[in-house]
């Protein structure tokens, strides 16, 4: 077993091998959806430079940053920096990505809400080089 950061909020979890993440991801359910929370709540730790793919969420998606750097970007938009106690309010159906920076680990909470049995729609690979590109114009 991997070695936990003690100093982390969450425990790591388990790597996320779904394909929607480029790099190493980790995903530890805090809350699954049922009949009193229609949202599910994980927290997500990124290596450095590990990201999402594009994708939306049909309800929509709060981040809110525990440790570390990254970056969130909806498409067609400048990248917006990410540090610990940002708050990202998502709303439903907007295309984006979020994730590390190229040299500093990423987590976050997520709370995902659900459109009956979505809760988000995954699309292409973030590039690396729109990926470069944010990097190099957000030095963090």
């Amino acid at each position: 077993m991997a070695q936990e950061n003690n100093n982390s909020l969450f425990p790591k979890g388990e790597k996320l091998t779904n394909g929607y993440f480029t790099g190493d991801a980790f995903l530890k359910t805090l809350l699954t959806k049922d009949k009193n929370n229609d949202f599910v709540i994980g927290s997500v730790t990124f290596e450095p430079e590990a990201r999402t793919n594009w994708h939306t969420h049909p309800k929509g998606q709060v981040l809110i940053v525990t440790e570390g750097y990254g970056f969130y970007q909806e498409k067609g938009k400048p990248a917006q920096t990410l540090k610990k106690g940002s708050v990202i309010n998502i709303p439903e159906n907007t295309e984006h990505w979020h994730g590390a920076s190229a040299g500093s680990h990423l987590a976050h909470i997520a709370i995902t809400n659900f459109l009956g049995e979505e809760n988000a729609v995954w699309l292409q690979p973030v590039t690396d080089s729109e990926y470069n590109e944010v990097n190099k114009n957000n030095k963090l």
